[in-house]
């Protein structure tokens, strides 16, 4: 597994992206976290930053099911979460709340997804978060910021953004508290494989914890040695990527309609 935990600063989208593209991507995204069982019926949110002038992205319409996305079913919405294109189907801004504060502070931040998953839910109500249990763990370790629960994020809670994008820093995830996860990506496919292996590492601790047998952590000095490791490979997620895309080519190509 490889991933790069680079935080330079990269002017999004993600480069050589047209707006085709980064519908394919993000649609394929909505269709995996389907796949590997990661969503919330048709809550939660996976965005992406469009090219071009003023602040639009995509993000899934509000009722469908993940399972259902294609690529020319998402919708260009503002940073306030708002319709900037002719839909059929309604858009959720209080659901864009947490995702704008995002984009808006982290230019390196292109794609934000936010999962609701049992084993993030689980390990967001303990209160020492994610634990370096694992090699998959490991590579989060002291990358993953807290956000103290402070009710449904919303738009009548405006000033929750500053916090949220404070308690996220220039880490790569976010755990909230109470509620589930968030992963950040300089493209859909950095942002996807973030967000599979965060979720991987909440499983891991939530098993291991489940057990009942003493937990071992790593030295502080090995832990900092393997993210390294982890850090210094380029690959972003790319090479998983690829795969997981000819896998929906075979068994969903209507993801791309």
């Amino acid at each position: 597994m490889n991933m790069d935990s680079s935080t330079a600063v990269q002017d999004a989208p993600p480069a050589g992206q047209d707006e085709q593209s980064l519908r394919e991507d993000l649609a394929a995204a909505y269709r995996l976290l389907a796949l590997f069982d990661m969503t919330d019926l048709v809550y939660t949110h996976l965005s992406v930053r469009l090219p071009g002038p003023g602040h639009t992205f995509l993000v899934n319409p509000y009722g469908l099911l993940f399972e259902e996305i294609t690529a020319s079913s998402l919708v260009v919405v503002d940073a306030e979460g708002l319709p900037k294109q002719a839909t059929s189907w309604p858009v959720n801004p209080a659901g864009f709340v947490i995702h704008s504060a995002v984009h808006r502070s982290r230019p390196d931040a292109a794609c934000v997804m936010h999962t609701h998953t049992l084993a993030g839910m689980t390990v967001a109500a303990q209160q020492n978060g994610l634990l370096p249990l694992n090699q998959i763990n490991v590579e989060f370790h002291n990358r993953v910021g807290f956000h103290p629960y402070e009710g449904i994020a919303a738009d009548d809670n405006l000033s929750e953004r500053e916090r949220l994008v404070r308690d996220l820093g220039d880490n790569i995830a976010l755990i909230l508290q109470n509620h589930g996860l968030l992963t950040v990506g300089i493209s859909v496919a950095q942002a996807f494989y973030r967000t599979y292996y965060l979720e991987q590492a909440c499983r891991i601790q939530v098993s291991a914890q489940s057990t009942g047998a003493p937990l071992h952590l790593p030295s502080e000095d090995k832990l900092l040695r393997t993210r390294a490791q982890f850090e210094g490979d380029p690959d972003q997620g790319q090479l998983v990527w690829r795969a997981l895309r000819r896998k929906l080519d075979r068994e969903q190509p209507d993801y791309l309609r």
